[in-house]
């Protein structure tokens, strides 16, 4: 590749999606944004409109390259990262969307799942096929809603008509020109659809969600070709060649290629990956195993995963709830104007706990609370809840992979929190590496593209590309971490059962 061609990652998100342009340095050149609209039709729906999701993703990429002051004919060839488990169906002939995207939070299937919970056999055998637990979150409950309400697209599916995807299969099959009906391994593994041994769609499942096959997209390794660009209105004439589900994408931009090595993203929550290699393995305590990647030609790389719900998310509310700061970059400020917590402790149980608890009735907790408490003690102690929520879930990663996990790579919003990151070394005990490049989830995408067509020759290449902005490494006794995480593990019994239900 010269000096004038590039690499385009679209990085489609929950709330927008992002065009960014990579040199052959791994240098971002320049990007674009675009916010699209959530519909909320009812309680616990989530929606987005796959059209709007599409006309953005045309717009951002134009504005990139306008931006970048970049020739189309020079992009050499495009990634793709998206939000993973938003369930989309579209007209096989007319490539028009068929019902408006059901999004990854959507809690519409939640009776249906609950039903399928019942039957043991059924959540084990679900459960040791696709390495999930049944639940609302991922995209087979969503399809099969679809096929039951909307009566004209089942009769459709039944003559072929339809095509099923996830975001990523969305996007390659307008990017073709409606050529292409594909997906990647790591979206696949995110519908509760897919075998995680075989890596091909499993029919006791399909039979489960009474879905037809014939509607699904093909599988396809995240490194391998999907087709060529087909729009000419971008002007690009380039072939899509990595496509990952965005924490996978964040992993493969963190570059966590070996066994043990392991990312947090945080966001409104966290998301902690750990790569377990070749061997699949499953969690005693509530974690997911996943697909982390796979290059064609080579076996698939597994992940455990583990979600927080509440992580930044708990920044926004001491902001725009307690008004206790005017902005999220504030809160580091604040709470370093006390040494500690005060013996104060924030459980953000809003919506119950995730892994490793995955209790649904815990509801947010202060506790510890006196005269002597104000809204530094506060502060501080929403970040350590933070950290407190990546050292549990890390504390199970090690017991159910026997790995010793020595390094945490950080990306996200929170990971430019300096007191954030030195909190987290203190209580993990070991250090926290912050890369330069922020955009990892794009990078990731952006790197599997550019070893596809030859700007980088493997993984040892791109490896320069990674380079380190900050490493924060523990220095707190191992005495008053202790007691830190003693009481933090007695704030979280008392946040648990608190809703009681009839």
């Amino acid at each position: 590749m010269n000096a004038t061609e590039v690499v385009l990652a679209i990085d489609q998100g929950t709330t927008g999606t992002r065009a960014i342009i990579f040199d052959a340095n791994g240098s971002l050149i320049s990007s674009a944004y675009l916010e699209h609209k959530q519909y909320f039709p009812q309680s616990g729906w989530v929606e987005h409109d796959p059209a709007e999701i599409w006309k953005n993703t045309v717009a951002v990429i134009k504005s990139a390259l306008k931006k970048g002051d970049i020739d189309p004919s020079k992009v050499v060839s495009v990634g793709i990262t998206n939000q993973r488990e938003t369930t989309v169906v579209w007209d096989r002939s007319t490539g028009k969307a068929l019902a408006p995207a059901i999004v990854w939070q959507d809690l519409r299937t939640a009776e249906m799942c609950e039903q399928l919970k019942k039957d043991k056999d059924i959540e084990k055998q679900i459960n040791e096929k696709t390495g999930l637990p049944i639940s609302t979150y991922f995209s087979a409950t969503k399809l099969h809603w679809i096929l039951k309400d909307y009566h004209e697209i089942a009769a459709k599916a039944r003559e072929g008509m339809v095509c099923f995807g996830t975001i990523d299969s969305w996007l390659i099959a307008n990017l073709t020109g409606n050529e292409v009906h594909t997906t990647d391994v790591t979206n696949a593994s995110r519908t509760m659809l897919m075998n995680l041994e075989t890596l091909c769609w499993d029919e006791d499942l399909l039979q489960i969600f009474e879905i037809p096959e014939s509607i699904l997209p093909e599988i396809k390794p995240s490194l391998s070709h999907y087709g060529d660009v087909n729009v000419k209105e971008l002007g690009i004439e380039a072939p899509i060649y990595g496509v990952l589900g965005d924490q996978q994408a964040a992993l493969v931009g963190q570059q966590c290629f070996e066994p043990g090595q392991v990312k947090v993203t945080y966001g409104t929550g966290a998301f902690i990956l750990l790569n377990i290699g070749e061997k699949i393995l499953h969690s005693k305590n509530g974690l997911l195993t996943t697909v982390a990647y796979q290059i064609e030609g080579q076996k698939p790389i597994y992940a455990f995963e583990g979600s927080i719900a509440i992580a930044g998310a708990a920044v926004q509310w001491l902001r725009d709830q307690l008004n206790i700061i005017s902005s999220a970059s504030e809160i580091e400020r604040l709470a370093s104007e006390v040494p500690d917590n005060g013996g104060v402790y924030f459980v953000p149980a809003f919506s119950g706990l995730f892994a490793p608890y995955w209790d649904t009735s815990a509801r947010g907790l202060i506790i510890g609370l006196t005269r002597f408490s104000d809204k530094r003690h506060l502060a501080r102690a929403t970040l350590e809840s933070i950290a407190f929520q990546v050292h549990d879930v890390l504390n199970v990663m090690e017991k159910d992979s026997s790995v010793n996990i020595s390094e945490l790579r950080v990306d996200g919003g929170a990971s430019k929190n300096n007191l954030l990151l030195q909190i987290q070394a203190d209580i993990l005990q070991i250090p926290c590496l912050r890369p330069k490049i922020e955009e990892t989830t794009s990078l990731g995408a952006a790197l599997f593209a550019g070893i596809g067509a030859k700007v980088w020759n493997d993984f040892k290449d791109v490896s320069k590309i990674w380079q380190l902005d900050k490493k924060v490494e523990p220095r707190m006794e191992d005495e008053k971490r202790m007691k830190l995480i003693t009481n933090w593990e007695r704030a979280i019994e008392r946040a648990k059962h608190w809703i009681k239900r009839d």
